[in-house]
């Protein structure tokens, strides 16, 4: 058998080779033990940027990294699981009502999350706006936690021994420039969903200003290659395009968030996030092969009970009163007329500053920090009315924020046509 070394595998994807399993195994088991340098990594990935890999080359690059640690196990557990993952948008609280609503309708939800960063807000982050309420979670209460009736879901951060080669490698991606590359980025995303140990998996790929992917095709080709990943790994996967040009709802914070995603729960909130969150919901009852109607179950209050269930679970007190920012600004209407774009980047952006995101991993945010949203596209406005309110408790972030939001907002004469929420379905 021939030696493996780091040099001869960059050069071989270098030069437009096809790694075999063998390197694909040996390098990304070396470089999580540090016997592969960086900086080797590195040109690594940037050939993968420059070369990409196969289908097969990607779904050896996942069970790697999948390896390098533990492989969590539901399937003792009474009930189907499936999870959702979204690659991260503006006001995207969709995780908060989806969760308990799909445990209310009979799977079991074991939902690792993530915090945000720069301009898209982490799940983690807006639950953590609840009193109490805990992100880490042993494997054995997540166990106890998904088996209860009562509960069914759990929403929690992912241990350092899931698919730790992802983890430095996506650190190392980020300070060189290869983030962008479509099998990196299925691979990274898959490895950690598929080490979780979910049946299924509903995929919620955003596209538009406000997301990572801003072109259509190229999202439906990370979407495609996650599906594959899924397959190829036995976890029935099912990708949704959806639209991200448009923050969702009318929040984009962390307590702001919560309080719309309860809302939602009660039976109200905004017709968009109703209306994807029982798109998710269909979709991942269906793949978990339950027969039930989600929106039968988010109407007559189920989804409520294991929302409050769930968040008690981990800590959290469902009834407390959530954080407030000290200091509010409004953003009014210049003009009569309707409004015909509000853009989700200006949006988050403005949110960021205003301290609901951070800039680099284990910087704060602030629960009560974000933008409320009193018109969108489609709403008729009158001048001077209300069109945002800014949130924070650092009256210093109110500049950046409004330069951020300088032309994010457009009024017209004329309303445009409606947009589609959901723009194609994968799987």
């Amino acid at each position: 058998m021939t030696a493996l070394d780091a040099v001869s595998i960059i050069r071989a994807k270098r030069d437009g080779g096809e790694l075999s399993d063998a390197q694909i195994d040996w390098v990304v088991d070396a470089f999580t033990r540090g016997a592969v340098a960086d900086e080797q990594m590195a040109a690594l990935a940037m050939a993968v940027v420059w070369r990409g890999m196969s289908r097969r080359e990607t779904a050896r690059w996942t069970a790697a990294m999948i390896a390098s640690g533990r492989r969590m196990d539901f399937t003792d557990l009474p009930r189907p699981t499936v999870d959702k993952h979204s690659t991260g948008g503006v006001g995207d609280k969709i995780t908060l009502p989806l969760a308990p609503l799909v445990a209310a309708c009979g799977a079991a939800v074991p939902q690792l999350s993530g915090r945000g960063l720069g301009h898209t807000g982490g799940t983690l982050d807006k639950l953590e706006s609840l009193a109490g309420w805990r992100a880490d979670v042993p494997v054995d209460r997540m166990r106890e936690i998904l088996a209860d009736p009562a509960i069914g879901a759990v929403v929690c951060a992912a241990g350092a021994d899931l698919a730790p080669a992802d983890k430095r490698l996506y650190a190392l991606r980020d300070v060189t420039g290869t983030v962008e590359s479509i099998p990196l980025i299925a691979s990274s995303i898959m490895s950690k969903k598929i080490a979780e140990g979910t049946a299924a998996l509903v995929l919620d790929v955003k596209v538009g200003a406000g997301a990572f992917m801003k072109d259509a095709a190229a999202a439906r080709e990370l979407a495609a290659a996650m599906v594959d990943l899924g397959a190829d790994a036995g976890v029935r996967t099912v990708a949704l395009l959806t639209a991200m040009d448009t923050p969702l709802g009318r929040t984009a914070g962390n307590a702001l968030e919560v309080a719309e995603s309860v809302e939602v729960l009660a039976g109200g909130g905004p017709a968009d996030v109703v209306e994807l969150t029982l798109a998710l919901a269909r979709e991942m009852v269906a793949l978990a092969g339950v027969d039930a109607d989600p929106a039968r179950v988010l109407a007559d209050g189920r989804a409520m009970d294991h929302w409050r269930a769930m968040v008690r679970a981990q800590g959290g007190d469902p009834d407390a009163p959530l954080p407030r920012a000290e200091h509010t600004e409004i953003v009014r209407a210049s003009a009569d007329g309707v409004v015909t774009r509000l853009d989700a980047m200006g949006v988050g952006l403005a949110a960021w500053r205003l301290g609901a995101g951070r800039a680099r991993q284990g910087d704060p945010v602030q629960a009560g920090a974000g933008v409320e949203m009193h018109a969108k596209p489609g709403d008729p406005v009158r001048a001077g009315e209300p069109l945002l309110t800014l949130h924070t408790d650092t009256p210093g972030a109110f500049a950046p924020a409004l330069a951020a939001l300088e032309d994010a907002v457009e009024i017209g004469a004329v309303a445009p046509p409606p947009a589609p929420l959901i723009l194609d379905r994968i799987g």
